[in-house]
């Protein structure tokens, strides 16, 4: 299964003045994998070190960080073969467990810069943040991996030829039913599968929605499992809390994350390191209020009022219950779960892309799911689960701060119009791997 990913990889290992790469990234989402076929596929040699539960590789950055002295010793000692820079991929997979593994990237860039390094670790964003390590600041790239977008699950599932011809047709184009019907029906598998690469996998496999579903149950329990593994008894109760709130949380028609509604009575204080933790492992993502959408977003950004999505849409559907057949056959019922999925999905696909996004919401309720300053440019994003486009918010938004375009994303086909100053173009769900695409053809770069 081909990864974007890997790209980023070959760039940086033709780049000039190039440093150790460190590879984060929620648990299991390809990580190792992707890494192993990099090596296996671009170098001659791959020196594979995986640090959990392993106190002899440990011990060998115990004395002091002599990178002449770790190679040798890393080499000849340990994999009993030579370890040859600009021949070599040298992995550390789970670095996190040996801080001074971590270190020693430091002067691994500055003694053997021509060796070729990829660190990663699946809990590795939790110890950056909270571990103590002495990060090596400048002196390591990074590349953070996330589960496999649409546009790789309908690659991966065939359809490639899908996403080859929607990227040749013409921005302003309606797209004809053979583009909109194959794409609807890969959105709702994508819905259900999600882009866990083994449930991705699973699912080429055998096409077989329970098979995936076991996937899922095991990864889901993975989770948990860490939840115990890697905090105190009453850290990983509270962890727990927050985790199994989050679907509930993202279905209320007003789904900002109230802390009393995970627990009642609990306040903010006693729950966000819980929070924390899950974001910081890449398991749950924040989304931040913006009330006054001045550029950068980041700077108006009020850190207190924010909702919060899973990482995985198909593991939010698992985790809500939802069964497959629901999603298959369009059933009613599940309205408000159809909208928390549909926004748990643009999240992660505009996420997948680089773009750093926001909500927008006035006193009066008006509402935009998202707001992003992608490359200067203020952009709000409506989002519909359906092809019922109708959106107050966005003409609000759009008649006050007049932003140059705005787009809706929805099962509505291509399409644009005026909203006063502000370009709006509707673009499909499943068309929104083309995003960075309409915001360049729009600014003319």
């Amino acid at each position: 299964m081909e990864r974007t990913a890997s790209e980023q990889f070959k760039a940086w290992k033709n780049k000039k003045n190039r440093k150790p790469l460190l590879v984060t990234g929620v648990r299991q989402c390809g990580k190792t994998y992707l890494i192993k076929k990099f090596g296996q596929s671009e170098f001659e040699d791959m020196a594979y070190f995986n640090f959990e539960g392993n106190t002899g590789l440990q011990s060998v950055f115990t004395y002091d960080f002599d990178t002449d002295r770790i190679l040798d010793e890393l080499g000849s000692i340990i994999l009993g073969k030579k370890i040859i820079p600009g021949s070599t991929l040298v992995v550390f997979d789970e670095i996190q467990d040996c801080p001074r593994a971590i270190q020693a990237l430091k002067y691994f860039c500055e003694n053997l810069p021509e060796l070729h390094i990829i660190a990663a670790g699946s809990l590795l964003g939790v110890a950056l943040r909270e571990g103590g390590i002495s990060f090596p600041v400048g002196k390591v790239e990074r590349i953070h991996m996330y589960p496999m977008s649409f546009e790789e699950f309908v690659r991966a599932d065939g359809g490639g030829k899908y996403i080859d011809g929607v990227r040749k047709v013409a921005f302003e184009r309606e797209l004809t039913e053979l583009y909109t019907v194959p794409l609807e029906k890969y959105l709702k598998n994508y819905y259900i599968v999600g882009g866990m690469p083994e449930a991705v996998r699973t699912w080429i496999d055998t096409h077989d929605y329970k098979a995936v579903e076991e996937v899922q149950d095991r990864i889901l329990k993975d989770y948990a499992d860490d939840f115990g593994k890697h905090t105190m008894p009453d850290t990983a109760i509270k962890i727990k809390m927050i985790w199994d709130a989050i679907p509930s949380q993202i279905a209320r028609d007003n789904n900002k994350f109230i802390f009393s509604h995970v627990k009642q009575g609990a306040r903010a204080k006693d729950l966000e390191y819980a929070l924390a933790w899950l974001v910081n492992a890449g398991i749950a993502r924040k989304l931040n209020l913006v009330k006054t959408p001045e550029i950068p977003l980041s700077g108006m950004a009020d850190h207190t009022y924010f909702k919060v999505y899973m990482s995985d849409v198909g593991l939010l559907r698992k985790k809500s219950n939802i069964n497959y057949r629901t999603i298959l056959e369009g059933d009613a019922a599940y309205i408000h779960y159809k909208g928390a999925l549909t926004e748990n999905y643009v999240y992660t696909q505009l996420e997948c892309m680089g773009i750093d996004c926001y909500f927008w919401r006035t006193k009066a309720d008006a509402e935009l799911d998202f707001i992003t300053d992608y490359e200067g440019v203020l952009l709000p994003v409506e989002v519909k689960s359906a092809d019922n486009t109708k959106a107050k918010s966005l003409h609000l938004f759009c008649s006050r701060y007049k932003p140059k375009m705005a787009i809706k994303t929805s099962l509505k086909n291509v399409g644009d119009n005026m909203d006063g100053d502000t370009h709006v173009w509707s673009v499909p769900l499943y068309v929104l791997f083309r995003f960075k695409d309409y915001v360049f053809n729009e600014m003319g770069w």
